[in-house]
């Protein structure tokens, strides 16, 4: 268990660094979370027998990092992940909110880069929702709340759209998704009373299905 938390915590870093656009620190980060993830033995008692020298001796893991694990084991918590969270703290909104909108953190760099996405006007907003949510995972809910709302009803969504949601995102649903029945692109109904499945075509017109019920295509309808 602890090696998973502190794998979690690692992979995390790992992205925030990406977020604040350091280069080659997110690869270690992550090939060190991805041994603890593996490691079978409990990192607790590696570090309990051998000390911060026992952490160093497992592959992917450097001096930098085993002094965070022990950190971790010692206290709790690594200040620098903590560090790194706040400094980060308005790229993380940025960065979620285009993760709603289906954009890697790699396509939103590119898009940034090549001024298909001007980045600087997302940041002041971004601001605004963390001072109003109080906390990154306030305001991540937030927009994730506003986002199936949103894309339940086709409807395009900004960050600002938080703001003006703010007062009834516990009202904010996302819209029902209904199935129902077709045979060859006609809508069908069901008779309860005769119960039979009926096909309405082009005139309008109730045909009797005689088909078999394996036909009937069952289609999303918003």
């Amino acid at each position: 268990m602890t090696n998973q938390k502190i794998a979690k915590i690692l992979y995390e870093i790992e992205e925030l660094l990406k977020i604040k656009g350091v280069s080659f620190k997110p690869s270690a980060y992550h090939r060190a979370a991805l041994t603890l993830e593996n490691l079978k033995e409990d990192i607790a008692d590696i570090y309990k027998e051998k000390g911060v020298n026992g952490l160093k001796e497992i592959q992917g893991v450097g001096k930098s990092i085993a002094d965070k694990i022990e950190e971790y084991l010692k206290k709790g918590k690594i200040k620098y992940y903590e560090k790194l969270k706040q400094e980060t703290a308005v790229r993380q909104i940025v960065t979620y909110y285009f993760q709603t909108k289906g954009l890697s953190l790699g396509e939103l760099k590119r898009n940034a880069k090549k001024r298909k996405i001007v980045y600087s006007r997302f940041t002041k907003p971004a601001k605004q929702l963390l001072d109003l949510a109080g906390s990154m995972e306030k305001a991540k809910k937030a927009i994730s709340t506003v986002a199936e709302w949103a894309k339940s009803r086709n409807l395009d969504y900004a960050i600002e759209t938080v703001f003006k949601k703010w007062l009834e995102l516990d009202k904010l649903k996302p819209k029902e998704v209904v199935k129902k029945p077709f045979y060859r692109d006609d809508p069908m109904v069901w008779s309860a009373s005769k119960r039979k499945w009926y096909v309405i075509d082009k005139d309008g017109q109730w045909l009797e299905f005689a088909d078999k019920e394996s036909k009937i295509e069952w289609k999303i309808v918003k």
